[in-house]
């Protein structure tokens, strides 16, 4: 199969599902396809996935991947004031580390908003359908939603990371509190021990709680600059940490408090 053929074959397989999508006609042009293709993935309830659709599913979104670009923590350069952080703008999606952080919800299982430019959507949309399959399965056997604070690891699939670390911040809700910093500073903390843990050598952190989750991008800033240099500090780790900001506010943020 071409690459086109591969995204067609794959929106047809995922419209034998019965959803809003199922009867949608196939656009002629590649990013109609792409979109199509990627609402279909939004949506899709997780269950068995046959081999064929794996590969096939693999190979195509190996491919866009490669498309994309992919930034190697190799080509960055460390931050003066410590060899071990680093100040990245750009598109996690293209990171290639040990591990990425993905602000998830207490599900666990992605966003189901189609095609919502959250980073939960475009981790589980650039890393493929296996990764929602896995979380359903660790959620089933955690029988309960994911507290607030914690994290849980597994592949990163089809992105250039090895693994993807989810953790469920704080939502801010009115007034800013001591608790909604205190779980803020616990996702920070359980995703270095997690990673930790599992041997990884590097982890990309995205500003975690901002945006939807309505934390004030300074503060959040201020606690995960302070925690992961505590943490630092006090396990002497050499693991390379990544702050992935997106925004030109969040980048101007860091910058100030990493200087």
């Amino acid at each position: 199969m071409t690459h086109e053929e591969q995204r067609i074959w794959l929106i047809r397989e995922l419209q034998k599902e019965e959803t809003e999508l199922s009867h949608y006609s196939i656009p002629k042009d590649e990013q109609g396809q792409k979109d199509l293709l990627r609402g279909l993935m939004n949506i899709w309830v997780p269950k068995p996935l046959s081999e064929e659709f794996l590969r096939i599913q693999d190979e195509y979104l190996t491919e866009e991947s490669k498309l994309k670009g992919i930034t190697n923590l190799a080509d960055l350069q460390p931050l003066a004031i410590d060899n071990r952080l680093y100040l990245w703008q750009g598109d996690m999606t293209t990171l290639k580390v040990d591990g990425v952080v993905n602000p998830a919800n207490s599900q666990l299982l992605g966003c189901w908003r189609m095609l919502h430019n959250c980073l939960d959507n475009l981790l589980h949309s650039g890393a493929g359908l296996a990764l929602r399959q896995r979380c359903f399965e660790i959620m089933q056997a955690q029988g309960h939603e994911e507290p607030t604070g914690q994290a849980k690891i597994t592949p990163a699939y089809n992105l250039p990371a090895k693994y993807i670390l989810h953790t469920v911040g704080p939502i801010v809700q009115g007034r800013l509190t001591k608790e909604h910093e205190r779980l803020l500073a616990s996702c920070y903390t359980s995703c270095l021990n997690l990673a930790t843990e599992n041997g990884l050598k590097s982890l990309a952190f995205c500003c975690i709680s901002t945006g939807v989750f309505m934390f004030p991008n300074q503060r959040a800033a201020e606690i995960a600059v302070e925690t992961v240099r505590n943490w630092l500090d006090e396990t002497g780790s050499q693991v390379k940490v990544v702050f992935n900001v997106f925004k030109d506010q969040d980048l101007s943020i860091y910058q100030k408090l990493l200087q």
